[in-house]
């Protein structure tokens, strides 16, 4: 689904991603993780396309398509959704308004019908149900005045009604108590573990993967992946931390 080829990118004229390559099939969850700097979130940006990150060198499929090659919203009509570590607020616009314009728009490149008022608001509703996350929080701006968890949640919901085949998830469980950290958890499990989808979860920690249970690890240093393994090398890592695992 994803390939990742010797990727290089910087920003500012800095490098920060040195050759960087990663294969993620179809059913499978990937977690990355790594010190502060090692280039974990610029991953996330790039492959969202997200202005200013310039890649240099390398090359990155999705689903067979150049995905460098297209601009952020045909990124996301092809089935790839970033989740941010620090989701942005929206004044003026609210929640019901921005998911259900961004899920039509969607929907029109894929030549499908757009949903109505109606049929939005059910599904939505019943999102916000599964992530419990009042629903009168959908009327309201995108993100303003949401406490750190319920940004998470949102995101989430917002995941539930966009469908992606492909979630970059840059440290969701960033600013989660434990009981939001099991309800974003068990949602992300929901929507994404199936056979056509996949997962890459960008994080610092183990806690977020007692819920998501990856396929494989791997350590990001310096910008470039220097080990990868299964679910027990994030146990390892916490135990021993990253200079001794990546040395």
């Amino acid at each position: 689904m994803l390939n990742i080829n010797n990727l290089h990118a910087e920003i500012d004229g800095k490098e920060i991603l040195k050759g960087l390559s990663l294969s993620v099939n179809a059913g499978e969850v990937h977690a990355i993780m790594g010190p502060n700097g090692a280039g974990k979130s610029t991953l996330g940006y790039v492959l969202g396309g997200r202005p200013g990150y310039e890649v240099t060198a390398g090359s990155v499929s999705f689903d067979g398509a150049d995905l460098l090659a297209l601009a952020p919203h045909e990124r996301a009509a092809a089935g790839l959704f970033l989740g941010f570590q620090y989701p942005v607020e929206i004044p003026g616009v609210s929640n019901v308004q921005f998911l259900r314009e961004a899920l039509n728009a969607q929907r029109k490149q894929r030549d499908e019908k757009p949903l109505s008022g109606a049929e939005f608001l059910k599904l939505a509703r019943g999102e916000a149900a599964k992530l419990e996350m009042d629903a009168e929080m959908l009327k309201r701006p995108v993100n303003v005045g949401f406490s750190g968890g319920e940004k998470k949640r949102n995101e989430m919901v917002q995941m539930g009604i966009i469908d992606p085949k492909l979630a970059i998830l840059d440290e969701t469980d960033s600013g989660l108590d434990i009981d939001a950290l099991r309800t974003v958890g068990e949602g992300i499990n929901r929507i994404m573990r199936r056979p056509d989808k996949a997962v890459v979860l960008i994080t610092h920690y183990q806690r977020l993967l007692d819920y998501v249970r990856p396929d494989f690890v791997h350590v990001l240093a310096d910008g470039r992946i220097v080990r990868s393994g299964g679910p027990e090398l994030a146990l390892e890592l916490e135990a021993e931390g990253y200079a001794a695992v990546a040395a």
